[in-house]
Parts: C-alpha cells; structure tokens; sequence
C-alpha cells in the first residue's frame, strides 16, 4: 500500500487520508498469533490487536473523555481510495471520513479514516460530531470488531500533527453488523500513548519490507 497523502500544508482540511508509508505490515494471522515482545509490548499488543473499543481505552488510559476532531467527510464512490484490499467488501458507493481524537485540552492520541456504505452513514453515524463508538453505543448496535491487519511505517503528515517522531503504529478492521460489513477504519496512534503504555519495543522492531495485507 502507498501513502496517500500528498501535502503537509494544509492538516484540517485533507484532500487525501494519511496512510503510513509500511516498513512492515501483518495479515490478520498475524494479529490473532500476536507478534513477539521483543518486536511489540503486551500493553501495546492489547490496544492494536484487541477488539476492544479505541476510543473507551484512549479514556481509561488518559482519564480524560476522548473527543473526536471530524476533518473530512468526503464521497469516493466507488473508488478504492488507496485504502487497504478488504475496502471492497464494504458496499459502495462509499463515504470516507477522517478525525482526530484527542484529549480535551487538545492532545492528539490517534488518527482515524473509515469508509462507510454512503446511503447507511446516517443510520450509524447520528452525531457525527461524537466518535463512532459513542454513536454506536447509544444505539444499543451489537458489533463485531474484525482486526484485519497491522501496519508500522511513517508518515510526515502525522509526524507534524502529532508532534511526535515516527515509526508509528496502526491497524486497519472491519465493522461487522448483523453478519455484514458496515465500516472498514484504518487507525494510526500517536507515540505519545507511551506516557501510559511504556514503550512499544518498536525500535527493536525489524525493519524489513513485509507486506502482505
């Protein structure tokens, strides 16, 4: 997969999303061994390759409600949109949006873009204003969280919007609801979770071309 970001001007109001550039990526047999220690700690490990939600875990770990920053909400049809393969289950024509979620006082944890069937966004999505799991919640919606895959690899985009120095870590999984897909999410979060998690053993992470999705 090549990123799909092609400016750092402008970091509100994106015409692309911000993939990593991969200096590896796991498939979903990756993710259901898990990866060795030595290459990803077990704290990391649970928030990247649980089926847990992100936005609940950013809240315990911070104590903080994680509010969510919506940048882009933009139609691409039928478009593959550079988004990992497995985009094509989810039916289109497709709705793509983008945000932050951050702390209160404005601290980046993770960076999110999703792909929903555009005709059943509204369905999901009430407030788009409030993070999925918010809006999901409310509606009672049964939901399996299918982690497809892992990615490690850089990004400038999140390098300036995080203010953090890359690698980063992110994964990409699919919404299932009444045994169809209804979003694919493709999630980065920032290096700065270590102030909760410790380190990731990222630097221990080998640096060799891996990519399969």
């Amino acid at each position: 997969m090549t990123p799909a970001f092609q400016s750092t001007h402008s970091l509100s109001l994106p015409t692309a999303w911000y993939a990593l550039y991969p200096l590896w990526q796991g498939a979903e047999a990756d993710v259901q061994r898990g990866l060795p220690h030595s290459q990803l700690s077990p704290a990391w490990q649970m928030l990247l390759l649980g089926d847990g939600s992100p936005t609940r875990h950013l809240q315990l770990l911070t104590g903080e409600q994680t509010e969510v920053d919506v940048i882009d909400m933009s139609l691409v049809g039928n478009d593959l949109d550079g988004a990992p393969e497995v985009i094509q289950v989810v039916p289109g024509p497709r709705l793509r949006r983008q945000v932050w979620l951050r702390t209160p006082s404005g601290q980046r944890l993770a960076y999110a873009t999703s792909w929903w069937e555009a005709s059943h966004v509204d369905e999901y999505l009430q407030n788009r204003s409030l993070p999925i799991w918010a809006n999901l919640t409310r509606l009672r919606t049964e939901l399996y969280r299918d982690v497809q895959g892992i990615h490690y690899g850089h990004s400038e985009a999140l390098e300036l919007a995080f203010e953090q120095a890359g690698p980063f870590w992110g994964r990409h999984y699919l919404f299932w609801h009444h045994g169809q897909p209804i979003t694919l999410i493709y999630e980065v979060f920032s290096p700065y979770l270590q102030t909760y998690l410790g380190a990731t053993n990222g630097d221990r992470f080998p640096a060799q071309p891996n990519l399969k999705q």
